[in-house]
């Protein structure tokens, strides 16, 4: 296997085992495979978000060598995985045939990466309909319930099964998840972006939320380095992260990106008196 070691730029210190939580990132910080992107990363955080987001990509990026490889370097490196599940597929997509092709592939992947052992396997379930009554909603968690319960039955703990925040509100989820004891995975960014109270949210589902995934904002653009978050709500985001025991995925997708965010994150942790946007 080709070796990116001096071909792409490396962190300069370790974050393993530094916060309460797990700290880690996206696989697709290096523009390259999952392995460089795990062997480059591994050393120095706990976990590494495996990004499956391109359906058609799975079976080639889940080959049994690379799921082996993935393995033992998890074993050599102290590090676990979660996993991103396909976001181009939707179990909640009007066409009911087009869900049950995401059912199938999702269950497949789940069925694919379960020997990496994740500690959650989140999921995008869009809202598209422009109706927020209590009719149609309830149809809609029935819809997405009777799909979710078919996915179960792969195996996968439903409490490891994390459904990710989107762009309509939290407790439209909460129904679906509450019924079948899934997980939430919640994106601060998301509830950034859309003018949702992050601390409040946390607080009433703290108990459900196994994942964080965390990025800046900037005028309603996100997926940014950590120094891009709205100046008002910095020291909320580190309030909730220091009662937080899961895991929290910086997801971005540059090197630039997660080095200013890991010092960012840093200076704030250990300076909560000073200014920590001057990094």
């Amino acid at each position: 296997m080709t070796d990116s070691s001096n071909r792409y730029p490396r962190l300069t210190k370790s974050f393993k085992g530094k916060y309460p939580f797990k700290i880690g990132t996206t696989s697709f910080i290096y523009p390259d495979y999952f392995i460089p992107n795990v062997r480059m990363l591994g050393p120095y955080l706990d976990e590494i978000e495996l990004l499956l987001f391109e359906s058609d990509s799975v079976d080639s990026l889940l080959s049994k060598s690379v799921i082996s490889d993935l393995i033992q370097l998890s074993e050599n490196l102290n590090l676990t995985y979660n996993i991103h599940l396909p976001t181009d597929i939707s179990i909640s997509d009007p066409d009911p045939k087009k869900q049950q092709r995401a059912v199938d592939i999702l269950m497949r992947v789940i069925d694919q990466t379960a020997d990496l052992l994740p500690s959650t396997c989140t999921l995008h379930v869009p809202y598209i309909n422009l109706s927020f009554e209590e009719g149609t909603i309830r149809k809609w968690q029935d819809m997405v319930c009777n799909h979710l319960g078919n996915i179960l039955t792969k195996g996968i703990p439903p409490e490891k099964l994390a459904i990710e925040n989107l762009d309509y509100p939290i407790e439209i989820l909460a129904g679906i998840i509450e019924r079948l004891n899934l997980a939430i995975c919640l994106d601060v960014g998301h509830l950034i972006v859309h003018g949702y109270d992050i601390q409040s949210i946390f607080n009433n589902y703290s108990e459900l939320i196994p994942i964080l995934h965390l990025h800046g904002v900037d005028n309603c653009r996100d997926h940014l380095a950590l120094d891009r978050l709205p100046e008002r709500l910095l020291r909320t985001v580190i309030s909730i992260l220091k009662n937080f025991k899961g895991t929290v995925s910086l997801e971005v997708f540059c090197f630039q990106h997660l080095d200013t965010s890991l010092k960012f994150l840093d200076l704030g942790w250990n300076n909560e008196k000073e200014d920590i946007r001057i990094i």
